[in-house]
């Protein structure tokens, strides 16, 4: 599904990801987990056409994406959610959702869309005249994963979703991605630094290290220890 080769980035003239390759299949979940600075929040950027490539291929479905307007992929079928969430503040809980079908196919089906968030989130079906940056941090995030999916996403990446989220919304929102994959069928790109989550929902980890891959594998068979060695390198 999403294919990423040999892929350099950066900011200027500082390279923050080099020769980067991974892949994600249909339906599959890859956890990317890394200290801070290994470059996983980059690697989304890149992903999401927040960055333009220096070198190396991203093809999604087949399709080359590497370089392409933001707009473009998210109609292509790939959503991001950010770290730190990135909702409106000073609008309704509605309306940050409606600026999640920005683009005419998601307007087309946006009460469906919609119907469905409210189900897996409840309570922003609750507070949806509610100001959002009144929302606790874990209803933010939840504000911010029911946005995404007002796209109509087949890829759904979230960069570090618990940041900043209390223990017990956390498994709310562990169940949420959870349902997300098996209910709608959605493939997960995660960046995670909480290794337990991780390794709970995904099925694949890639270990990123100042700015490069340096191990990876199926999450049955790669032992939290060994990630936990890699990150301490």
């Amino acid at each position: 599904m999403l294919e990423i080769t040999n892929v350099t980035a950066g900011y200027g003239a500082f390279t923050a990801l080099w020769d980067v390759s991974l892949r994600v299949d249909a339906g599959e979940a890859v956890a990317v987990v890394g200290p801070n600075g290994a470059g996983k929040t980059t690697l989304m950027r890149v992903i999401s056409g927040l960055i333009a490539p220096r070198a190396g291929a991203l093809t999604f479905e087949g399709y080359p994406i590497g370089g392409r307007p933001a707009y473009e992929i998210v109609g292509r079928g790939i959503a991001h959610v950010p770290e730190g969430r990135r909702i409106f503040p000073g609008l309704s809980v509605a309306d940050n959702l409606k600026m999640g079908a920005f683009l005419p196919a998601a307007r087309r089906t946006f009460a469906e869309s919609l119907t469905r968030v409210y189900a897996l989130f409840p309570v922003l079906a609750e507070r949806q005249k509610q100001r959002a940056g009144s929302l606790s941090g874990g209803e933010q995030q939840m504000l911010a994963i029911g946005r995404a999916l007002l796209t109509r996403p087949k890829l759904l990446m979230f960069d570090e979703p618990t940041e900043g989220i209390q223990p017990s919304i956390v498994l709310e929102i562990e169940e949420a991605i959870r349902r997300i994959r098996t209910e709608l069928g959605l493939a997960v790109l995660l960046v995670e630094q909480y290794l337990d989550f991780a390794e709970r929902l995904a099925d694949a980890y890639v270990i990123m290290a100042k700015g490069a891959v340096v191990a990876g594998g199926p999450t049955a068979q790669l032992r939290l220890e060994t990630v936990r060695h890699h990150l301490a390198v």
